[in-house]
């Protein structure tokens, strides 16, 4: 996990910003419609230590808690997230889908999509099998179960 903050006079091009999964708004008095950039970190800070603070006292042995789906299933890490949306644009790509000279915000879309729905390593691996099967096809190669 990481916390990114924008600039103090900017905040966030929209290029960084799709480069985020999760947005954080902190409410602030209508008056004063944004904190400044320090205590936006000391808010986010405190935040992140509690949470951290309640999740230790529910590991055992003091281990730092993976990162889990709602029924324990390991999820996706990041590096594994950014190959696969390597390997889904060109998937795109390659049966024309995706026209890297108009990319229209598709794979942005498409990063807020999967980043939302907290993959699991399992369901990625089915991922990236159907998107090799994909790229097989696009290419005339047929389709061949394992088992055959």
């Amino acid at each position: 996990m990481a916390l990114v903050f924008g600039r103090e006079h900017a905040g966030l091009t929209n290029e960084e910003l799709q480069r985020c999964h999760f947005h954080v708004h902190i409410p602030s008095d209508p008056g004063f419609s944004s904190l400044n950039l320090a205590a936006a970190v000391q808010v986010l800070s405190y935040e992140v230590r509690m949470a951290w603070l309640a999740a230790s006292a529910h590991s055992e042995q003091g281990e730092t808690p993976k990162a889990v789906s709602a029924h324990n299933a390991e999820l996706a890490t990041m590096d594994e997230m950014e190959g696969f949306y390597t390997h889904l644009e060109a998937t795109l790509v390659a049966i024309g889908f995706l026209d890297p000279e108009k990319p229209r915000h598709l794979m942005a879309r498409l990063r807020r999509l999967y980043g939302r729905s907290e993959v699991e390593r399992s369901e990625l691996s089915i991922l990236r099998g159907v998107l090799t099967e994909t790229q097989k096809a696009a290419r005339g190669e047929p389709y061949k179960r394992k088992d055959q």
